[in-house]
C-alpha cells in the first residue's frame, strides 16, 4: 500500500466516524511562547484542552507535521543511527474534546488496524496504565477490560508512569494512555523471543505505532492533579512507522516515504544505500547507510520549515534549523564525499513526492532550494575555515593529544563537529581529550539552561467561566475586572505577574505587531503593563506588581502614543507589500515582519537586489496611496473562502481560522489581525532607510512613518548644516565636495609616489643588514612605515635575496604589526613556517595573525614587544 493511500485511509475512516477532518497546522509556532516547533499532533489544540476556546468540531482528525529537536521531546541525535527516529515526522491523530472517550478511541484504533489495514492481530500488543501511588491515580481498569474484548489477555501490558502516563509538560492537561505496538520480526525470530518482552525495550522491529491518550487530569505547579472539566481524548500514531508495518519493511527509510529521496542521493553521489533486511555489511557501507538516513530525514524538517516561514539564523528556532542542515551537510562531507552543495537537489522530489496533500512544499520549491543551497554553500565555506583552524591547533600542540577546550572553541565559534574534529585527528596521528571538551560543553548547558529557566505559579481563577473579550479594534480604553492571574519567575525577565481580564482594549503580540503596553487604573493606584502576550487563547497583561486589591475594578490604558505609531507602521507595510509585488513582481510574498513603535521590518521572496530606482518607485507609490487619504475598509468576521474571493492575501505559515478579520486600503486586501489606522493620510509619510539579503532570496526592508520620518529629514537638515559650515558655507555645497574630492585623489597619489620611494630607498638601506645565519639570509628589523607598506616591504626583500628569512615589524596608530617572508626553499627543505612565526612572535605583542607558511602577518597591542619580537626571530634559524 502506497504512503499516499496510508494517509487517505485513515483520514477516510475517521470521517466517516463522524470526525471534520482538519489541515496541518504550520511546523513553525509563530504565537505560542512556549514552544518552537510544533511536536505533537495535540499542539494545536491545547487551547481547547485548557479549556479556552471552543474547537470548530467535538470530534476532529488530521494529520500533523511534527518537529522533535528541542526541550523535552528531542531525538535528533538518534536520527540515522537507528530506522525509526525522525526530526520531522507525521503525527495521524483523531480528537474528541468532551465527547467520546476510551471506549470508542480504543475499538476505533482496533478496527482501523485490523479490519481496514488488515495488520494481522497476532503482530499487536497493547499496553494500559498500571497507576501510579505518587499520583493517587488507580490501574486503568476501564481500558483494561476495554482491551479484553479485543485481544488475549497475554498480550496486554502494564505501563508505568514512564510509558503509559501522558503529560504536555511540567504543568498542564495529561492522563493514562494506551500504546499499541507491532512485531515486525520474521517468523522464526518470534519462536525464539516472544513479542511481548520486546515491548519498550528499544528494539527496531516491535514498536510503538499508535497512542490513546485519556486527558482526565490538570498537573498543577505543585504537582499534584485535580480533575479536568471533561474527558478528551488526544492520539497520535506515527505515519512512518504505520506505512513501515503496512508496507512490509523492517525500517522506515525501506518504505516509499524515504525511498525517492534515496535513490536521488544515490545519483547524486555514485553511491548504493543498503536496505536494513540485508545482514553483515561492512562498516563502511553502514557509515554511508548512517549518512543517508540523515539527510533524507534532515532535508524533510528543514525544507518543510523553510516553506512555513523559519528561515536558518543565529537564534532560537532559526538556529536549531540551521543545526538540523548543518548536520546533514556535514555527514554528507565526511561520509558521501560530497564538498558541493547538493542537498538543495532533495527539495524536488520532496515537493513532487508531498505536494499534493502539504501544498506549502510545492508553491514554496524555489524558496526553499535556494535558502537550502546557499546554506549549503556558506557551512562548507565554514568547514573549509574550521579544516584550517585545526591545522593551527595541531601545529600548536605539543604531543599527540589536542586540548578539549581546543575543539569546543571549535565546535562552538565555527559549528565544527567534534566527530568530524576527531576523525581529522586520528588521520594524523592524534587525539583530543575529550572530557575537556564535555566540561566545557555542560558548563554551556548549565548557563543557556540558567538563562532559560522559568517557573510558573498554577492560576489564580477569580471569576470562574469567564471568557474574556477583545474590545482593541474599537477602544484603547475600557472598564475592565481581574478574572485569573498568575506569578512567572525567569532568569532572564526575574519576577513578572500575568493578568487576564475580562475585556482587554490591549492588542496581544501577533502578526508581527509588538504588544500594547499601558496601565491598568483603580481608585487607588496605578499599575503600569510593560507588554501583552497571546498564550493558549488567553491574552496575558504582564506587570511587574499585583494590584493590592486584585477584585477592585479597573480602567485599563492602552499607551496611545506607541499604539498610533505602531498602527501607522502596520498599515504602511500593507501598503508597500503591495508596492512591491506591483513594482517587483507577484512573486513578491511576506516571509517575515515586524512592526513596533519606531520602525517596520519586512523580508520578502526576491532574488536580487531591490535597486535604488525600484526603492524610490516603492516609496513613490506608498506615498501616493498615503496620499490618495484611503480609508480603511474593515471586514471583522467573514468567512475565510469570502475574503479570499475578494481578492485578500493570506500568508504562508500563518494558521487561519473559518472565518477571518480582512484589511483594505484601496487595492490592498490582506488577512490581519493586527491595529490599524481609519485612513491613509495619517501615516504622513513613509521613506525606506534600508534594504539588503536576509538569506537566498529573502530581502528585508526597513522603513519609518509619521513622526520617525519628520525626525529623520530633521537630522538631515542639522547634518547638512554642519557640512555647511565645515567647508565655510560655500554657495554651491556640491561643487564644493567635489572640489574636495579632487584634491584628495591628488593628494593620495602623491602619497603613494612617496610612500613607494621611501619603500625603495628602505629596500636597498636594508638589502645590506642581512645576516648569514646557519646558511640562511637573515633579517628582523624595524621600520618607520603604514602596516600596508611593511608588509610590501617584507615581500619585496624576501624576494631579493635567496634562502632569505625576513621579519619586519612598524606602528601604525599606536597598534604595533609584524611580518614574517621565509623563501619556498627553507619552508621545504628547512619545515620552517611563517605562520608558526607569527603565532608565536605575536606573543610579545599581545596579537595574533596568519597566512601561508611563506608568508604570514599579525596585528596586536602592546607596540612595547617589539624589540623582544625582533631578538627573538633569530631563534627561527638558528
Amino acid at each position: 500500500m502506497k504512503s499516499q493511500d496510508v494517509r487517505k485511509q485513515f483520514l477516510d475512516f475517521f470521517k466517516n466516524n463522524g470526525h471534520l477532518i482538519v489541515p496541518s497546522a504550520p511546523i513553525v509556532l509563530k504565537d505560542d511562547p512556549t514552544l518552537m516547533f510544533n511536536n505533537s499532533g495535540m499542539a494545536q489544540f491545547k487551547e481547547y484542552f485548557l479549556g479556552n476556546g471552543t474547537p470548530k468540531s467535538p470530534r476532529i482528525a488530521d494529520t500533523q507535521k511534527c518537529l522533535r529537536v528541542s526541550g523535552k521531546h528531542n531525538d535528533l541525535e538518534d536520527v540515522g543511527f537507528d530506522t525509526y527516529h525522525h526530526t520531522m515526522f507525521e503525527m495521524l491523530g483523531n480528537w474528541s474534546f468532551g465527547d467520546y472517550f476510551k471506549k470508542e478511541a480504543i475499538n476505533w484504533a482496533w478496527q482501523l488496524l485490523t479490519e481496514v489495514y488488515k495488520i494481522p492481530k497476532e503482530n499487536l500488543y497493547v499496553s494500559v496504565f498500571e497507576g501510579s501511588k505518587e499520583d493517587n491515580v488507580p490501574f486503568d481498569q476501564e481500558a483494561w477490560d476495554i482491551w479484553r474484548t479485543l485481544i488475549d489477555e497475554d498480550r496486554i501490558i502494564l505501563g508505568n508512569k514512564k510509558d503509559n502516563f501522558w503529560e504536555m509538560g511540567d504543568q498542564g492537561p495529561c492522563g493514562p494512555c494506551s500504546e499499541i505496538h507491532v512485531d515486525l520480526r520474521p517468523e522464526s525470530e518470534k519462536a525464539l523471543v516472544t513479542g511481548k518482552s520486546l515491548v519498550n525495550n528499544d528494539h527496531p522491529q516491535v514498536v510503538e505505532i499508535w497512542n490513546n491518550v485519556f486527558m482526565e487530569f490538570n498537573r498543577k505547579a505543585d504537582g499534584s492533579l485535580e480533575k479536568l472539566p471533561a474527558q478528551h481524548v488526544d492520539t497520535g500514531m506515527g505515519f512512518e512507522r504505520l506505512c513501515m508495518a503496512l508496507q512490509g519493511k523492517t525500517s522506515n527509510y525501506d518504505t516509499d516515504v524515504f525511498t525517492p529521496l534515496i535513490e536521488k542521493i544515490e545519483q547524486i553521489t555514485g553511491l548504493k544505500y543498503t536496505s536494513d533486511e540485508v545482514k553483515n555489511i561492512s562498516e563502511e557501507q553502514n557509515k554511508t547507510n548512517i549518512a543517508i538516513r540523515v539527510i533524507v530525514d534532515h532535508v524533510r524538517a528543514v525544507a518543510f520549515a523553510i516553506a512555513d516561514g523559519q528561515l536558518p539564523s543565529n537564534t532560537g528556532a532559526g538556529y536549531v534549523i540551521r543545526r538540523i542542515l548543518r548536520r546533514a551537510i556535514r555527514y554528507g562531507f565526511t561520509f558521501l564525499n560530497t564538498k558541493e552543495p547538493f542537498i538543495n537537489k532533495l527539495v524536488e522530489v520532496l515537493a513532487n513526492q508531498m505536494g499534493e496533500f502539504f501544498p506549502e512544499i510545492k508553491s514554496q520549491q524555489q524558496l526553499v532550494t535556494n535558502v537550502i543551497r546557499e546554506e549549503e554553500a556558506s557551512f562548507l565555506r565554514t568547514l573549509d575555515q574550521g579544516l584550517q583552524l585545526l591545522e593551527n591547533v595541531v601545529s600548536e600542540t605539543k604531543g599527540k593529544e589536542v586540548s578539549g577546550a581546543k575543539v569546543f572553541e571549535l565546535y562552538d565559534t565555527f559549528g565544527f563537529p567534534k566527530d568530524l574534529t576527531a576523525l581529522i585527528l586520528k588521520e594524523k596521528g592524534f587525539s583530543y581529550k575529550e572530557e575537556e571538551f564535555e566540561v566545557e560543553l555542560q558548563k554551556q548547558k548549565t548557563r543557556s539552561r540558567a538563562a532559560s529557566e522559568v517557573s510558573t505559579e498554577d492560576w489564580n481563577v477569580l471569576i470562574p467561566g469567564n471568557v474574556e473579550t477583545f474590545v482593541g479594534y474599537d477602544k484603547t480604553e475600557n472598564n475592565v475586572k481581574i478574572t485569573r492571574i498568575r506569578k512567572v519567575d525567569s532568569k532572564k525577565d526575574g519576577v513578572l505577574y500575568q493578568i487576564v481580564l475580562d475585556n482587554t482594549p490591549f492588542y496581544p503580540e501577533g502578526g508581527g505587531q509588538v504588544g500594547d503596553k499601558g496601565t491598568l487604573v483603580s481608585a487607588n493606584e496605578t499599575i503600569e503593563i510593560i507588554d501583552t502576550k497571546k498564550e493558549n487563547n488567553l491574552i496575558l497583561h504582564f506587570a511587574k506588581q499585583l494590584p493590592e486589591n486584585v477584585e477592585a475594578g479597573f480602567v485599563a490604558k492602552v499607551n496611545t502614543d506607541l499604539r498610533t505609531s505602531t498602527s501607522k507602521n502596520h498599515s504602511a507595510t500593507h501598503l508597500m507589500h503591495l508596492a512591491l509585488r506591483s513594482i517587483l513582481g507577484t512573486h513578491v510574498e511576506q516571509k517575515g515582519s515586524l512592526v513596533n513603535p519606531n520602525y517596520l521590518r519586512f523580508d520578502f521572496s526576491h532574488f536580487s537586489k531591490v535597486s535604488d530606482e525600484e526603492i524610490k518607485q516603492v516609496e513613490a507609490s506608498v506615498n501616493a496611496q498615503i496620499e490618495a487619504q484611503l480609508q480603511l475598509v474593515e471586514h471583522r468576521n467573514i468567512p475565510i473562502q469570502e475574503a479570499l474571493d475578494k481578492g485578500a492575501m493570506a500568508l504562508f505559515g500563518e494558521k487561519y481560522g473559518d472565518n477571518v478579520r480582512m484589511i483594505e486600503f484601496g487595492e490592498s486586501k490582506e488577512l490581519c489581525g493586527g491595529i490599524h489606522v481609519k485612513n491613509t493620510a495619517e501615516i504622513w509619510h513613509f521613506k525606506i532607510i534600508s534594504e539588503g539579503a536576509v538569506a537566498a532570496g529573502i530581502r528585508r526592508i526597513e522603513a519609518i512613518t509619521g513622526d520617525a520620518v519628520k525626525n529623520f529629514y530633521l537630522s538631515q537638515e542639522n547634518t547638512l548644516a554642519e557640512i555647511k559650515e565645515t567647508l565655510k558655507n560655500p554657495q554651491d555645497i556640491l561643487k564644493s565636495v567635489a572640489s574636495l574630492q579632487d584634491d584628495n585623489a591628488k593628494l593620495k597619489k602623491q602619497v603613494e609616489q612617496l610612500l613607494k620611494e621611501k619603500v625603495g630607498s628602505l629596500k636597498a638601506e636594508l638589502e645590506k643588514d642581512f645576516q648569514e645565519v646557519n646558511g640562511v639570509s637573515f633579517l628582523a628589523r624595524q621600520v618607520d612605515l603604514s602596516m600596508a607598506s611593511t608588509k610590501d616591504l617584507a615581500s619585496a626583500l624576501g624576494t631579493s635575496k635567496p634562502n632569505s628569512f625576513v621579519f619586519l615589524a612598524s606602528v601604525e596608530d599606536g597598534q604595533p604589526n609584524i611580518h614574517c617572508y621565509i623563501a619556498k626553499e627553507l619552508v621545504a627543505d628547512k619545515s620552517l613556517n611563517a605562520n608558526a612565526v607569527i603565532k608565536e612572535l605575536g606573543k610579545y605583542i599581545e596579537g595574533n595573525g596568519g597566512g601561508q607558511p611563506f608568508f604570514a602577518s599579525g596585528k596586536g597591542k602592546n607596540a612595547s614587544g617589539i624589540a623582544e619580537a625582533l631578538a627573538k626571530a633569530v631563534e627561527f634559524v638558528k
